[in-house]
């Protein structure tokens, strides 16, 4: 059966004290990323919807570019509840038999998860991912006097994915919303039907980012399991060329000719490319967009960014600094240099303090020193995280 994936990213974060949790940084990406990366790793999964907040859609949208894997078919806006959220997701998804319910808030998902839930429910029609509860349970009375204690064992502490057939989620929100009932999750709205759902095992780590304790608690999850970090060296260099617009770092520089090269040869961001393919060992940026492959004649070298993050992705491994220096004799690029931090963290969904460009000259000795051209060298630190029981080397 066919997969597809609503992410919700809509909610206030009304118990962060301050910022929107899906875009807070966690170990050096916004928390949506997170999940965003679980879904491009996830092969079943064909596309995915994210919902989200009209005062969040732009900066959503430039990290479903950077790390959804190429699955995003749209962003849509949230309602005043999650169910009205849910809604809205489903109506833009198309042509899927199962479909996958994730919170964005929940970033240690992992591409199992949601491969379990689609087993699941391909069976059954409805899974949701949960834990055994490890405290005891008290029921209590508005007096906090405790009522009764029920079976531990018959409980489950319930989180998402939750995975369900088409026809019956929508079936389900239909008898909702005509019966103007609201529900925490969609599996208590299938349960009403009388539907079965069946749990599948959730790891304790799929915790739920909701307070500022959460997001510590998380970045020592991933700290405790972050796997390795590799180093890359990337270097490119190009003539100039009249007529040509010149770009570095993803920003136009005015009033000065542009440099040769197959694309918008901006040799800044395609030394930050190679630097970050090297230390994912994936080879270079000419196996990737071959220099005469058509498709990326004139492109946007930050596109090329913002994919080659994707592939890094989808290996489970991320950006996380970059440091890069550019040899010019002229044109005076210091007035330009925090443009292109912004550009190229925004393209990598780093912090900006990850990202450092520096420019210098070639004191006039040789070819860079003659200004025929500009060149660029940038070393990346890649965090690569190893499963199944991997071992790096």
């Amino acid at each position: 059966m066919s997969a597809g994936c609503v992410l919700l990213a809509a909610g206030r974060s009304a118990r962060m004290g301050g910022g929107d949790k899906l875009l807070a940084p966690l170990a050096g990406r916004p928390v949506l990323a997170h999940s965003l990366a679980a879904l491009a790793a996830c092969d079943e999964i064909a596309q995915v919807i994210i919902v989200t907040s009209a005062a969040n859609r732009a900066a959503v949208a430039r990290i479903a570019a950077s790390c959804g894997g190429g699955k995003v078919r749209a962003l849509v806006t949230g309602g005043a509840e999650r169910q009205d959220s849910v809604a809205a997701g489903l109506a833009a998804l198309s042509n899927v038999e199962l479909i996958a319910i994730h919170d964005g808030a929940r970033p240690l998902v992992e591409a199992a998860d949601f491969s379990a839930g689609l087993e699941a429910a391909r069976e059954l029609g409805a899974a949701i991912a949960g834990a055994p509860l490890i405290d005891t349970v008290k029921r209590v009375d508005a007096d906090e006097r405790v009522l009764g204690t029920p079976p531990r064992a018959e409980l489950r502490a319930v989180a998402t994915p939750q995975v369900f057939r088409r026809e019956l989620l929508e079936r389900a929100h239909r008898a909702a919303a005509a019966d103007g009932v609201s529900a925490t999750d969609d599996a208590a709205l299938v349960e009403r039907l009388g539907e079965p759902v069946v749990v599948y095992p959730s790891r304790r780590r799929n915790l739920k980012i909701t307070t500022a304790d959460d997001l510590l608690l998380a970045e020592s999850l991933l700290g405790a399991s972050a796997g390795v970090q590799r180093a890359g060296i990337g270097i490119d260099a190009h003539r100039f060329k009249a007529g040509r617009r010149l770009v570095l770092g993803g920003v136009g520089i005015p009033d000065h000719e542009g440099l040769d090269g197959h694309s918008d040869a901006d040799v800044l961001t395609h030394a930050i490319i190679d630097a970050l393919l090297g230390a994912a060992g994936l080879g270079d940026i000419g196996q990737h967009f071959p220099p005469g492959d058509p498709r990326w004649a004139g492109a946007d070298s930050i596109l090329l960014l913002r994919r080659t993050a994707a592939l890094l992705a989808e290996l489970g491994a991320r950006a996380e600094s970059i440091d890069a220096t550019v040899i010019a004799e002229r044109p005076r690029l210091r007035p330009y240099i925090e443009a292109m931090r912004a550009r190229l963290a925004d393209a990598l969904g780093l912090e900006l303090a990850r990202v450092n460009v520096k420019a210098t000259t070639a004191e006039r000795m040789g070819a860079l020193g003659r200004a025929e051209g500009i060149q660029a060298h940038a070393l990346a630190n890649v965090r690569v995280t190893l499963r199944n029981g991997a071992t790096d080397g």
